[in-house]
Order: C-alpha cells, then sequence, then structure tokens
C-alpha cells in the first residue's frame, strides 16, 4: 500500500492545499494529513478546528484521514506506515527550503521518499500567513478558502 503523510499547519485551510491533496489522491492508496502541533507557535485556529476542516472537505472519501501530531515527521511516518512524505510547492524559493528538510528527512530515515507537488498557477499567490493577515484584519479571505472554512468563519462557529 502506498501511504503518504502530507505535513503542515494548515492555519487556516486553504484552496492551495486542498489542490495539492487533490491532484495526489490518485497517486496513493491513502493519504493523513498531519497537523503538526508545536508548543512554541501559537496557530491562529486550533489544531480541532483544522482536524475538522479536512474531515468535513473530504467527508466519505476514506482515502484521506487528518490527524494531528507532534515531534519529527519521519518518526510520524513510521507510526502510520508512510513511505512518502507529500510537500507543495509554489516558488523556486519553497523549493529550496523543502529540499534542505527533505535532505534531513532522508538522513533521518531513507526509506522515507519526499514527492513535491507545484500547486495550480491560480493558487500559488495563495498562503495561510495572508490569509491570516486578512482575516485578523476583517477582510474577505473567501476568494482563497474551500467552503468548508468559508462556512464556519461566516458562522462565526469555530471549535
Amino acid at each position: 500500500m502506498r501511504i503518504c503523510l502530507f505535513p503542515g499547519t494548515f492555519d487556516p485551510v486553504t484552496l492551495g492545499h486542498v489542490d495539492i491533496i487533490d491532484r495526489a489522491l490518485p497517486l496513493f492508496d491513502k493519504i493523513y494529513i498531519g497537523i503538526g502541533v508545536n508548543a512554541a507557535k501559537s496557530p491562529m485556529f486550533s489544531a480541532e478546528q483544522r482536524l475538522q476542516w479536512f474531515k468535513d472537505i473530504y467527508q466519505g472519501n476514506n482515502k484521506i484521514e487528518s490527524v494531528a501530531f507532534e515531534g519529527l515527521t519521519v518518526d510520524y511516518c513510521k507510526q502510520i506506515g508512510a513511505k512518502f512524505i507529500l510537500r507543495g510547492i509554489r516558488y523556486v524559493s519553497d523549493f529550496e527550503y523543502e529540499k534542505t528538510i527533505a535532505d534531513a528527512n532522508r538522513t533521518l530515515d531513507k526509506n522515507i521518499e519526499t514527492i513535491f507537488l507545484t500547486g495550480e498557477p491560480k493558487y500559488t499567490s495563495v498562503a495561510s500567513t495572508i490569509v491570516r493577515d486578512i482575516i485578523k484584519n476583517g477582510g474577505d479571505a473567501s476568494p482563497f478558502l474551500p467552503q468548508a472554512v468559508i462556512s464556519s468563519l461566516k458562522n462565526k462557529q469555530l471549535i
């Protein structure tokens, strides 16, 4: 079975994230969306909220499971039996950063391969950092967000 982990903070989940996941679906038998929990970071949205968004977006799709994890990505890959780490690339600068992480992960476990997918051009400018800034300042971030996220923000039904 080809099992993959797509790790990230996903704070919030954007159309760019969904694009990468949707295009990775035919490549893997199972995709775990791993929300990294880092005590040093204070995200805008709770891990529970981000997990729920993915559950809502991929409701009924048994190839997708959203999970929260702490610690090294390669260690979590071993826990779930993933041989692949999925990463999205928007710009050349993303690749340079992501390659450094992929090289470190390969050093830690040579049996886990990092797979890079480039984002659709229309989602290149979609970054969680920008989306958070729009939300914090009362702007309309809906052009960058999946419907499940838009609905919970509009209805202020956040976990």
